[in-house]
């Protein structure tokens, strides 16, 4: 790191389970580019701040993670329409000291679900869990495959209210309670947690009870570490169709990593780097 490095960064709260940076750093020294890439912890009421600081700092990109991903658009200059349409930022590109936010969760999700686990996503049911800025994104990107119906969870059932009028114009939306959830599932054909349910250290936590989910079902969880969530094992266990977070979390800094360097992302070199990071993990 010199003088000429480039600065990249994550910030989110928490922030210490990321992988980002080893992935990020990684493909920077593969494709021989002078940048480095660091997590920062970022609590809600220093949002504001910290995005100055990424300013004054002159930062060319930043990644953003749960719980900042929708109130942080308030501290851009442009938002991009897929991301305003999404309603929530993952990715800040500075271009000349203009910060423009983008989505590329949705999208990175979408190509790791119909690569790895459901090719079709036409006509199907769709459950989703939670109504955050991860699962806004989510949900247009599962509209533009123009399934039969979304259905859209969450504890505090407003939220999920206020997420289906936002993107009610783009498919068939259905807001729910958490209580209704079991009656969703039973003939849903697609079941996304886009909660933090399940995810590190709360390894053995889980969103639902599997049983509810018809056979053949597609259980999706958007958390990659751990690579195989506890709602993931129950459901191999039951024979359905899992899908972990790791494609997507590869797919959506591919395509953030190519917005900051207009360089095709090293996405072989990315996953390697983040499958030999948690060999790492698990051999301490």
């Amino acid at each position: 790191m010199d003088s000429y490095t480039v600065l990249f960064g994550v910030i989110g709260d928490p922030i210490r389970h990321s992988k980002s940076p080893v992935m990020m750093n990684r493909a920077f020294e593969a494709l021989g580019i002078n940048g480095s890439y660091g997590a920062f912890h970022v609590v809600p009421e220093k949002l504001g701040e910290a995005i100055k600081g990424i300013r004054a700092l002159g930062f060319r990109g930043l990644n953003v993670t749960l719980p900042h991903k929708v109130n942080v658009m308030a501290h851009l200059d442009e938002i991009h329409p897929g991301a305003l349409a999404a309603g929530a930022v993952n990715t800040i590109v500075n271009e000349q000291g203009r910060l423009i936010g983008y989505n590329t969760d949705g999208i990175g999700y979408v190509r790791s679900l119909k690569e790895e686990a459901a090719s079709n996503l036409a006509d199907s049911k769709i459950v989703v869990l939670g109504a955050g800025g991860a699962a806004r994104g989510i949900v247009w990107a599962l509209a533009q495959e123009h399934p039969a119906e979304i259905i859209v969870a969450n504890r505090t059932e407003e939220k999920a209210r206020e997420l289906v009028a936002t993107l009610s114009a783009e498919a068939n939306l259905t807001p729910i309670a958490w209580s209704q959830l079991q009656t969703a599932c039973q003939d849903a054909d697609v079941v996304i947690n886009t909660t933090s349910i399940g995810m590190a250290p709360n390894v053995d936590a889980v969103p639902l009870d599997v049983s509810w989910l018809k056979p053949g079902a597609v259980a999706s969880d958007l958390i990659y570490n751990p690579l195989k969530t506890k709602f993931l094992q129950q459901s191999d266990e039951r024979g359905l169709v899992v899908h972990g977070g790791l494609g997507m979390f590869i797919y959506q800094g591919a395509y953030a990593f190519e917005y900051w360097t207009g360089q095709r992302a090293p996405v072989e070199v990315m996953v390697q780097a983040v499958l030999e990071s948690f060999e790492t993990s698990f051999s301490q």
